[in-house]
């Protein structure tokens, strides 16, 4: 996964978050209330909700929120009943986009959806289409100048799967999505804190986008982050700098 800047890209995706703080309370309180009613209230016996709390805490969201939120998914308070539906397809430059979404109303969201996907040069495809370019997993990175045979060291005696340093500097750390919450706990222990830290799809492989094709590119993600449905958007596209 070395070669494109990484580390720029995250730095990039954490300014957008901070530009849009209120939309993305909004969506984490959907992921906490979702992973509570499916696992329980208890962070530490429901893995999917201590992420979804940790990413709460990351961003800075009150904890009356979360509260409320997890209350919401065990049923002590009155709350919306999602769903989960993935979307599937290709943008500009024949990248492949996955859209996770949490809704209470699929013929609104995949109206929403296909809307963007059209208005930017893309289209979506069939369930599957382009799912099997991504690698189910956690994934952390950590901030070019972290000592990486140390953390090297401490990321393999945890469990990970895998270590690379990228060619910006940052370091990433791949886990399977079962050990992700046990190989960071085990990290933070050992003094390292990673700038990014989710269970995500990982690109397999890379689709470098210029010129036209990028600029279309980012109006399509950045259309897809802004609607109310969309959680998560998963990409091959790395726009080339």
């Amino acid at each position: 996964m070395a070669g494109h800047s990484k580390w720029a890209n995250i730095q990039h995706r954490k300014g957008r978050q901070d530009e849009k703080r209120g939309a993305t309370f909004s969506k984490i309180a959907k992921e906490i209330t979702v992973a509570a009613k499916l696992g329980g209230g208890d962070p530490g016996f429901n893995p999917r909700l201590r992420v979804a709390v940790d990413k709460a805490k990351a961003n800075n969201m009150p904890k009356d929120k979360i509260e409320t939120a997890i209350k919401k998914g065990t049923g002590e308070l009155e709350g919306v009943d999602y769903i989960e539906v993935r979307y599937e397809g290709y943008g500009p430059g024949g990248a492949a986009v996955m859209v996770d979404c949490l809704t209470d109303n699929k013929t609104r969201t995949v109206a929403e959806v296909r809307h963007a996907f059209n208005k930017y040069g893309g289209n979506m495809g069939t369930d599957g289409c382009v799912a099997f370019q991504f690698k189910h997993c956690g994934q952390m990175i950590f901030a070019p100048g972290t000592d990486e045979a140390a953390l090297m060291e401490a990321a393999i005696e945890a469990g990970a799967e895998d270590v690379a340093t990228n060619d910006d500097g940052s370091i990433e750390v791949i886990t399977s999505p079962a050990d992700f919450i046990a190989v960071k706990d085990a990290l933070d222990a050992a003094g390292f804190k990673p700038e990014f830290a989710e269970v995500t799809m990982k690109p397999e492989a890379e689709t470098e986008l210029a010129g036209e094709d990028a600029v279309r590119m980012q109006k399509l993600l950045d259309a897809l982050e802004s609607l109310d449905d969309v959680q998560e958007i998963y990409t091959t596209a790395v726009m080339a700098a």
